[in-house]
């Protein structure tokens, strides 16, 4: 693999859109509330990023690669917490309760 300037631009890229993840997984993983997490969406996303992993690895791309391996960790963490969390009530749910 070449390492150019146009393969810096694409791990920036990578970095800056893999890095979105993180707040989100760091919230979720403090607070377990997943209720507002769309489970369809985040298969989805596994599956896309899945699939430009594929990419990545056929056309030789660095960037690519890591970016991706990066969102996949982070948005299966989501994905996991989401089916973990989503069958267990949460703190909250007990004061619910009609009385």
């Amino acid at each position: 693999m070449e390492f150019d300037l146009i393969e810096l631009v694409g791990m920036a890229a990578g970095c800056c859109t893999t890095l979105a993840f993180l707040p989100q997984v760091l919230h979720t993983w403090r607070t377990r509330s997943v209720a507002d997490l769309s489970l369809r969406m985040y298969c989805l996303l596994a599956f896309g990023v899945s699939l430009w992993l594929v990419y990545g690895f056929s056309v030789g791309s660095l960037s690519i690669v890591l970016a991706n391996s990066v969102t996949l960790v982070l948005a299966s963490s989501i994905l996991a917490m989401k089916i973990v969390y989503g069958r267990r009530p949460s703190a909250g749910d007990f004061d619910r309760r009609p009385k």
